[in-house]
């Protein structure tokens, strides 16, 4: 009897260790947040953030070669197409503009009320182009919150998801909100636009046709969730040293 007692105590120990393990790999604990603040290990050696991860996937540790970068940034929708160009030198932030009304040359460090304008229209097709490297460059714009598992809205996929929010200050569109959808290779596959970190999204779209230019990886192809609406880019250069 003796010895039953202790089959059956060394059970419920087993029983118990089992259940506490699986209650520490919760999903609701399968959270990390960041306001952003750097990670250190105990050999004192930083920890990459989640957003360093998705562009070094996209090839930032290229990114100091790069001495100019030109695309064209198209949109169609239904049976309308608009596009505009754009070459960037980042050294020296010189951009040039090129559409159907004019072509502008301004430098980014020296906006007036004619570039200003121009140069909105940039940071926005730029971001569109270059969103990975924009986790790492505006790093201490945004808080940000890095999820294990969560629901692509397009495929409907289990991915990882990291939400970035912008403060309330600075930026053209300053508290603007977005959820990036990513599986193990740190490659984005979907996102969503917040606009002012509202809870419903105000855009979804997918991040496909992926292409390596000069080491700098650049998805080319963004299709709306709904409606026959696309963002796409054409004519990409990446010129390097």
């Amino acid at each position: 009897m003796k010895k039953v007692l202790v089959v059956l105590s060394f059970i419920l120990l087993c029983v118990a260790c089992n259940t506490s393990t699986k209650k520490e790999n919760k999903y609701e604990e399968d959270i990390e947040v960041r306001d952003p603040k750097p990670v250190v290990d105990n050999n004192q050696k930083k920890i990459p953030t989640t957003a360093e991860a998705i562009a070094n996937a996209n090839g930032l540790q290229h990114w100091d070669k790069v001495k100019e970068i030109k695309f064209t940034f198209n949109v169609d929708r239904d049976s309308t197409h608009y596009d505009r160009s754009w070459s960037w030198k980042p050294k020296n932030d010189m951009v040039t503009l090129t559409s159907e009304q004019d072509t502008i040359t301004y430098n980014r460090t020296q906006l007036d009320s004619i570039s200003i304008k121009a140069d909105q229209r940039f940071i926005n097709d730029k971001y569109w182009l270059l969103a990975p490297f924009n986790l790492v460059w505006d790093t201490a714009s945004f808080t940000s919150k890095h999820e294990v598992k969560a629901i692509a809205p397009i495929s409907n996929i289990e991915m990882q998801k990291l939400t970035i929010v912008y403060k309330n200050n600075g930026g053209y569109t300053p508290g603007d909100a977005y959820d990036f959808y990513f599986e193990g290779d740190f490659s984005i596959k979907e996102w969503v636009f917040r606009k002012s970190n509202q809870s419903e999204p105000s855009m979804i779209t997918s991040w496909e046709d992926y292409q390596n230019f000069n080491g700098i990886k650049i998805a080319k192809t963004h299709k709306l969730r709904e409606g026959n609406r696309k963002l796409y880019f054409t004519g990409i250069e990446v010129i390097t040293e």
